[in-house]
């Protein structure tokens, strides 16, 4: 710990080949090594050593040079430079000499870090490069077997940040950031399909472990909810269409008119001078609200804090049989009574008890006459529904003014005629 300077970087006493963030970094080192090779010093030496690296490694036909052969296609670079730059890359094991034939090749750390520049350029023109990128290098680890779970979790971060982005378009309510979201949607929707034709085969496997299994199903969920993304955009987009407001019969619309000011840029501040001869000064504290806010500081934070929120001890419920028992012998009376009719008599002679209660009752019994539900029931209600009686009823209301009841439905209660 005390001759490693990466030591320092950490507090004493901390085991670098502990830490799980680390450790697959120190245990890479040597692959590192190339990278840190290329990349270490000022952008102009970085970029002459990948250049003359990647121009060793473009000759695959014959992968072995000799100095004579260096020397000529590097011509047109300082040969002194030339020579610092090779000795580097050989110094640090990027380039390999052999001295049984005095020839230079490119090592096996060489060749992993030029290849994957090699990916990296090649999507260094597109729109959206991280996102195609990220996609292909998920694909390459799972077409040879070596799928990475940190691969997998840059996609579906890349994947969370795009939604994110869309959804804020949506949002914002601009027409204008929705249509560049909807052209940035149209651009990594290529990408978006090779991942869920790659999600679908990785998911698939059976041998997957969980945690790689778990990443897979969020990065199907992610990408699910981006493929929604061109309905939701296209609605949004229909009904902001909705509001535009036409100028007349010019053919423009507000839409226009704004794309142009956009254009436009500062030169459209001198389009504005007299436009405006006032401008609203809102008053952002006024009293209502003021006295609102002192009223609730000064006594109802005071109420919330000194009530007592005591839940009430348990009681038994209260026993309702004799209330059925009462409805029971009312509806059995009220049967009896109904028995005896021989001719057509008002609703309200009928139904009039000795209270407003009794007479609802007795009224919401008497709906109940040729009801084929109560009919096929027991008990009094159903023998009330059997009656060979027809009720008559209209809207009509019929005063009556006596036991608690002011009106009645106007009606009659027939005998039903039999054949």
């Amino acid at each position: 710990m005390q001759d490693n300077p990466l030591a320092d970087f950490f507090r004493p006493g901390v085991e670098l080949a502990d830490l799980p963030a680390l450790f697959p970094l120190l245990r890479a080192r040597e692959a590192l090594n190339a990278f840190i090779t290329l990349f270490r010093g000022g952008d102009d030496e970085v970029l002459i050593r990948l250049m003359i690296l990647r121009e060793i490694g473009a000759r695959a036909d014959a992968p072995r040079w000799s100095p004579q052969e260096l020397k000529a296609t590097f011509a047109y670079l300082d040969a002194t430079k030339l020579n610092t730059v090779l000795h580097r890359l050989r110094d640090n094991e990027l380039l390999v000499w052999d001295n049984d034939e005095s020839v230079y090749q490119i090592s096996t750390a060489g060749r992993m870090a030029l290849a994957a520049i090699a990916t990296l350029l090649g999507f260094s023109d597109d729109e959206d490069a991280e996102l195609g990128f990220i996609t292909a290098q998920v694909a390459a680890g799972q077409a040879v077997g070596k799928l990475s779970v940190e691969a997998l979790q840059h996609l579906l971060g890349r994947l969370n940040e795009l939604q994110a982005e869309f959804e804020q378009a949506v949002l914002s309510a601009s027409e204008f950031v929705i249509r560049a979201a909807q052209k940035k949607l149209d651009s990594v929707w290529h990408w978006v399909e090779k991942g869920t034709d790659i999600i679908r085969v990785i998911t698939a496997d059976e041998e997957l472990d969980g945690p790689t299994h778990r990443v897979a199903q969020a990065i199907g969920q992610a990408q699910s909810r981006m493929l929604r993304m061109t309905a939701v955009f296209q609605r949004t987009l229909n009904s902001i269409q909705a509001q535009r407001v036409h100028l007349g019969e010019s053919g423009l619309t507000s839409t226009d008119i704004a794309d142009w000011l956009r254009r436009q840029g500062v030169q459209a501040t001198p389009l504005l001078n007299g436009c405006l001869h006032a401008h609203p000064e809102p008053a952002f504290v006024t009293e209502s609200e003021m006295l609102d806010i002192a009223e609730y500081e000064l006594l109802e934070r005071e109420r919330e804090q000194s009530r007592e929120a005591v839940i009430p001890s348990a009681l038994d419920a209260p026993t309702t049989d004799h209330v059925e028992v009462e409805r029971l012998l009312f509806a059995e009376t009220f049967r009896d009574s109904l028995g005896d009719i021989k001719a057509p008599q008002p609703v309200a002679d009928i139904v009039l008890g000795d209270n407003y209660a009794q007479t609802a009752y007795r009224l919401s019994l008497l709906a109940l006459l040729n009801d084929p539900e109560s009919q096929a029931l027991n008990g009094p209600v159903a023998d009330i529904a059997r009656l060979p009686l027809h009720l008559d009823i209209s809207a009509e209301l019929a005063p009556v003014n006596r036991n608690g009841v002011a009106q009645i439905s106007s009606g009659k209660v027939k005998p039903r005629k039999t054949r």
